[in-house]
């Protein structure tokens, strides 16, 4: 009888535990969380108050306070990393993913070899397209798999989304560019955001002078001209779209000369 209390005393005591270890959830370190897999789009904040703390009006940027702060940039990326796009998010909010994810890698890149005077500095002295330039290299992965900007610029952007606006907001690091927004792009406010800096863009007379008689603009109108002639439009079409100073057919068009200089503060 003995043997039969005790034998139920330990299965009850067993029970027990059992159940306080059911009851108890370790705690879960803040940083990992937020990095795990989500099926909601991601949550751009941490990377826009960056933006708004490093990045000036003129879309400039100051790496040395980025490079104090690194650690938080690479948070976001953590959770870019983990959460890439599904196709219950929205077009805008994929958009808007992929554009920062660049954005933000790019600074990365930036970080991981500063203090350097041009993006074009980094990586093989011999440049071969989509093999040995900076956005060719895989530095980071999205989705578990290894990604360049490129990949993401030509092989995910330019091919999945109709959008020539990309353009304006895509950001290589060099003075040419078009501004860094001090924000973040979000899925709800992207068109605004895009036509915002398709303006920004066409009226800056250093990255495109535009006048009546002649239309000196960015090479990006040059190297892209497949997507801006898409859908039946034209530079002249998207030029007029968001320049104060309107072109014709019959305007010469030439492009200016590419500023790959460091587009820091």
């Amino acid at each position: 009888m003995t043997r039969c209390i005790l034998k139920g005393m330990t299965i009850g005591l067993l029970g027990l535990t059992l159940a306080g270890l059911a009851a108890f959830t370790p705690p879960t370190d803040i940083a990992t969380s937020s990095a795990l897999p989500t099926s909601a789009p991601v949550d751009h904040s941490s990377y826009d108050r960056l933006l708004k703390k490093y990045v000036n009006e003129k879309g400039l940027v100051n790496y040395k306070g980025f490079k104090a702060d690194e650690k938080e940039l690479k948070k976001y990326l953590d959770v870019i990393s983990n959460n890439p796009p599904t196709d219950k998010w929205s077009k805008n909010d994929q958009m808007a993913y992929w554009i920062n994810a660049y954005n933000a890698y790019t600074i990365l890149l930036i970080l991981n070899h500063y203090p350097v005077a041009s993006i074009k500095d980094i990586g093989s002295k011999i440049k071969i397209p989509f093999v040995t330039t900076p956005w060719a290299s895989k530095f980071f992965k999205i989705g578990g798999e290894e990604m360049s900007l490129d990949n993401i610029e030509h092989g995910t952007l330019r091919k999945k989304f109709n959008e020539p606006r990309i353009h304006f907001a895509l950001v290589c690091a060099a003075r040419s560019c078009p501004r860094l927004r001090n924000e973040a792009y979000e899925g709800n406010k992207l068109i605004a955001q895009l036509d915002d800096q398709g303006s920004d863009f066409l009226n800056n007379p250093a990255k495109n002078a535009i006048t009546p008689q002649k239309a000196s603009l960015s090479k990006y109108f040059d190297w892209y001209k497949g997507d801006w002639n898409e859908n039946n439009r034209s530079i002249e079409y998207w030029v007029n779209q968001y320049s104060k100073t309107k072109i014709n057919k019959d305007t010469p068009i030439s492009f200016l000369d590419y500023n790959w200089a460091l587009n820091e503060q």
